[in-house]
């Protein structure tokens, strides 16, 4: 039992009967009929190819792995591929939906259970008065949600690049892993979200006489979000780059005044060595075998100790 609807003159009349019955309730030319397929069977595809006579190239592409986000037009459909994203634990999670677009049905195939419709549905019936546009109804309420997970994934990454900014001047940050994750994350996003803005753009085109003028707003401001998600995660780019140049900044100053406090510390350990050194020659010296000798070597070890700390101290080396 797959998901299936099938509306009428801008009305849902049927839902959740068998896939196998899509194509005999497609005869009724007013009827607008949307099914689902995931990980389909033999079976299944043997329905879309001789049931619904879509084109083998497009049924190919879309049982073929990792195929790019673009649309197609072949002589009596269109066909589209996206990829749905979930952000978790600092990684994207994609799944490959591809769409054949008829002029009276929408066929969904979704590679895995990983990317639920039940957003797209949820959408379909918050806005029953735009069912009378058909196809483009569907086909907006689809690319609508997969464009919002897309938004979602960007805003949730950015968050996380804020929140290792803010670690970068702690004492032990150790944001290096962390760093390259986040790339890659945003990397795997970029790679199916920017083609969204072509993809968009090529369904606005007045030559598919899919988007009429009331569903043409509404696609606008899908491709509107796609605009604003390529933008964010142009500037999510910059920072990755320039989170890592400052983490090497951090660390280079980080070791200066490491050095500085390692060089101040030798200077003020030498003074006593070099005093020490100089009283335990087998020479005759200034107070040799006197007390005061003892007592001019030690507080001339304590008083010139004590002056280079001040001076080191006041220079921010200690």
């Amino acid at each position: 039992m797959g998901r299936t609807r099938l509306y009428r003159n801008g009305e849902l009349v049927d839902r959740d009967f068998p896939v196998a019955e899509a194509a005999g309730r497609l005869e009724d030319h007013s009827a607008v009929v949307w099914f689902d397929l995931c990980a389909p069977s033999e079976d299944e595809i043997g329905l879309l190819r001789d049931e619904l006579g879509l084109h083998e190239l497009a049924i190919e592409d879309a049982f073929s792995e990792r195929q790019r986000p673009k649309v197609d037009r072949y002589p009596t459909h269109l066909f589209l591929s996206v990829y749905a994203v979930r952000y978790d634990k600092h990684e994207i999670k994609t799944c490959e939906v591809d769409v054949f677009v008829a002029r009276n049905a929408l066929v969904t195939v979704r590679e895995s259970e990983d990317y639920a419709l039940g957003g797209v549905e949820r959408r379909w019936d918050s806005a029953p008065q735009l069912a009378s546009s058909g196809v483009g109804f569907l086909l907006h309420g689809l690319l609508d949600d997969v464009v919002d997970g897309h938004y979602a994934a960007a805003q949730a990454l950015d968050d996380d690049i804020e929140t290792l900014e803010d670690r970068i001047y702690e004492e032990k940050p150790h944001v290096g892993r962390r760093a390259l994750q986040l790339r890659r994350a945003l990397v795997q996003l970029r790679r199916v979200a920017l083609p969204m803005r072509e993809v968009l753009g090529s369904l606005l085109h007045r030559e598919h006489d899919l988007v009429d003028d009331v569903m043409m707003p509404y696609y606008l401001d899908v491709k509107d979000h796609t605009l604003f998600t390529a933008e964010l995660t142009e500037s999510m780019r910059e920072l990755i780059t320039n989170l890592r140049e400052a983490e090497v900044a951090v660390q280079g100053n980080r070791l200066n005044s490491i050095m500085k406090k390692v060089t101040s510390w030798a200077a003020i350990i030498a003074v006593p060595t070099a005093i020490s050194g100089y009283y335990g020659m087998n020479v005759p010296y200034p107070g040799f075998e006197q007390k005061w000798g003892f007592w001019v070597s030690t507080l001339g070890i304590f008083g010139l100790s004590y002056f280079l700390y001040l001076m080191f101290k006041r220079r921010d080396w200690l």
